[in-house]
């Protein structure tokens, strides 16, 4: 279909020695300077108004969650950060995706040539001709960093990093190690097992969550710009802020409660 650009794979528009910088990374670093401005600006004005007004009331809604899911301000103040985090920047760079531009402004490349060999048998031995085959792609300049698993991979190994980090530290190393190694009966190392193989496939679970509701969203709007490009897509990009917000929370909050439970010592 013209016009329709589909990549499963974020595309390398160039390359810092041998680092490769993806359209999915620039936008990642774009949304860091985003939060940077904005923390040089709330921490500009002394009293507070605007944004910053904004910026306050979402922390502070945070802040006195955190606290009253683990029942203890102490204990809120020490993962408010990691939290209120992970939402901001899985927020912005869901929203980011949904911008005017992203995606649909880039450039051409060639893309690699693809050499076939043709086999021509003649008397008294075989040559071989070669053809090249190569036509140009587009290459957007950026592209939502959500939409791109290494993102949302990273993110979900920074979860379940940050939540054993927590465990060992509120449990000591060993009550984390009896979360996996229960020897009481064999149904309870059963359970540990299980407990073990969760913890690694919560890594699986964030990352292709967060990946393939973000990138089937940027799909559909793609496809919907390019059939009916007046009005139509308006009620999907409609869904697709509200799909945004939704994946945010599910994302810190999980992460959340996970290091709830991994911080909560096991009652008999």
């Amino acid at each position: 279909m013209k016009g329709l650009h589909i990549s499963i794979a974020a595309e390398e528009l160039f390359r810092i020695g041998s680092f490769p910088v993806t359209n999915s990374l620039l936008v990642t670093y774009l949304v860091i300077l985003f939060f940077i401005l904005v923390i040089f600006l709330v921490k500009r004005n002394i009293i507070p108004r605007g944004i910053q007004n904004v910026v306050e009331y979402i922390l502070e809604y945070f802040y006195n969650l955190i606290c009253d899911v683990f029942g203890s301000e102490e204990k809120g103040k020490k993962f408010f950060p990691l939290i209120v985090t992970i939402f901001l920047f899985v927020l912005s760079i869901n929203w980011f995706g949904l911008l005017p531009g992203v995606g649909t402004i880039g450039f051409y490349r060639e893309k690699p040539v693809h050499i076939e060999q043709i086999e021509h048998k003649e008397s008294g031995g075989e040559s071989h001709h070669q053809e090249q085959k190569g036509h140009k792609e587009f290459i957007p300049l950026l592209r939502g960093a959500s939409a791109d698993l290494n993102t949302t991979l990273a993110l979900a190994l920074i979860s379940v990093i940050f939540t054993q980090i927590y465990s060992i530290q509120a449990l000591g190393f060993k009550g984390f190690l009896k979360r996996f190694i229960k020897l009481k009966n064999p149904i309870m190392f059963f359970v540990g097992i299980l407990e073990l193989i969760a913890e690694i496939a919560k890594i699986i679970s964030f990352s292709f969550r967060l990946f393939g509701n973000i990138f089937a969203g940027e799909v559909l709007l793609t496809v919907m710009l390019v059939l009916l490009p007046i009005l139509i897509p308006a009620p999907f990009l409609a869904l697709e802020i509200f799909v945004g917000v939704i994946q945010a929370i599910i994302f810190s909050f999980l992460t959340l409660f996970f290091i709830k439970i991994a911080t909560t010592e096991e009652e008999h």
